[in-house]
């Protein structure tokens, strides 16, 4: 009888969840709201009992300034004693003219003290506000210095350092929820990133074995003299296409591995890389006719020198294989401008519409072709070119050239 066969387990459902419940008050907690609150109303609570203090005195002073008699009686006469009143109550007066003088003697000795209340208020103020605004400047930054931290972690982590945890210590508040959320997506990522990185290491060995193993057979049997001629051409056949199979499967790889930054960068010279480039195509170029030139000036940059080496190799393989039939050339050209080391890679060939130049840069895409229409390459040498320049932090553009050709350029911060 046969056994039926168990249905699939489903996979277990995610139970990661970033949200913390609530406790039994929520409003008891510290969240940043009511701390900025408490702070700042706490801030201008204490300014205006500062700012009141300073007015009563200066009120009491005032008063006291005010409400002073403008004169004294010494030994039967009127002897003047303030300032203000000295040209008021000059010489001889009458009851009545001593009387007013006495009065408009008082009034201007009070506005005289109202005009010093107001200007010393004026100057409390001021300096009052100074204080609280270099105060209330030191507790912002004090209370959104987790920021701070949460954006140096996240700009360390944009280089690919993905070990990288903010951990951040304090008061349970929406920031220190921001930054453990933020923790635990690092953590996901970096399983992701670690599981990605096993499956290209695993990947590149169980794609390469049969391969290698398949060109050993075939140049075994191509060895034997004996072997039929049909049984030769048949091996010749069989062992380009097993290359060209082992090209698309490093280029995948390589593809793969360069879609994340550089995370052990060494300084490496970008025109000793494209002069290596050149002299591993001068030998195809001069078989098909292509002149190689252009000055290469030192530009040091900081990234890995074999994948640099593999931009320079792409471009300028590209530049030659994809050229005029006679008189054709390739211009490699490096220079440093503008705190950027720049590779220039010129070449005649045919006429490229500007509306085809962005689909060169996609994988298996060819000029007017597709897929496995050409034998000139597997169609990954610009794609892997983009993904290691921007891997290093830099771009690649390509132009057309007047009259035929492209402009490859490609810049990478020094």
């Amino acid at each position: 009888m046969p056994v039926t066969p168990a249905p699939p387990v489903a996979p277990p459902k995610p139970t990661w969840d970033p949200g913390q419940p609530e406790g039994p008050f929520p409003w008891l907690r510290p969240t940043i709201r009511i701390r900025l609150t408490l702070l700042y109303g706490g801030m201008f609570l204490i300014a205006g009992i500062l700012l009141l203090s300073i007015i009563y005195l200066l009120a009491a002073q005032a008063l006291r300034q005010g409400n002073a008699l403008p004169f004294q009686i010494v030994g039967g006469q009127v002897k003047v004693s303030s300032t203000n009143c000295s040209g008021v109550m000059g010489g001889p007066l009458e009851p009545e003219q001593f009387n007013a003088a006495v009065n408009q003697c008082v009034l201007e000795q009070r506005r005289h003290a109202l005009d010093d209340l107001l200007s010393r208020s004026l100057m409390a103020l001021l300096g009052l506000s100074i204080i609280a605004f270099a105060f209330g400047y030191a507790m912002a930054g004090r209370v959104l210095s987790p920021l701070g931290k949460i954006t140096r972690t996240a700009r360390r982590v944009v280089g690919s350092d993905l070990t990288r945890r903010i951990e951040l210590d304090g008061p349970d508040d929406e920031l220190k929820e921001l930054a453990d959320t933020f923790d635990e997506m690092l953590d996901r990522l970096e399983r992701a990133f670690t599981a990605q990185q096993r499956f290209v290491a695993n990947a590149s060995h169980e794609l390469r074995t049969p391969l290698a193993i398949n060109r050993t057979l075939l140049e075994v049997h191509l060895s034997d003299p004996g072997a039929p001629v049909e049984l030769q051409q048949l091996g010749k056949t069989l062992l380009a296409t097993n290359e060209r199979s082992e090209q698309l499967v490093e280029g995948l790889l390589l593809l793969a591995r360069s879609e994340n930054q550089i995370v052990e960068r060494k300084p490496v010279d970008l025109a000793e890389v494209a002069s290596r480039a050149v002299d591993q195509v001068r030998g195809e170029a001069e078989a098909k006719g292509v002149e190689l030139r252009g000055e290469r000036a030192p530009a040091v940059v900081q990234g890995n020198g074999v994948l640099l080496e593999r931009i320079a190799l792409n471009l300028v393989q590209n530049a030659v294989r994809y050229n005029v039939p006679e008189d054709g050339w390739v211009e490699v050209v490096t220079e440093a401008q503008h705190d950027q080391a720049v590779l220039l890679v010129s070449n005649t060939g045919p006429v490229v519409p500007a509306y085809e130049v962005d689909n060169l840069f996609e994988p298996f895409r060819r000029l007017r072709t597709e897929r496995t229409g050409s034998d000139k390459g597997v169609g990954l040498g610009l794609s892997i070119a983009r993904s290691v320049a921007r891997a290093h932090g830099g771009r690649i553009q390509a132009m057309p050239r007047e009259g035929g050709g492209l402009v490859m350029r490609v810049t990478l911060p020094l």
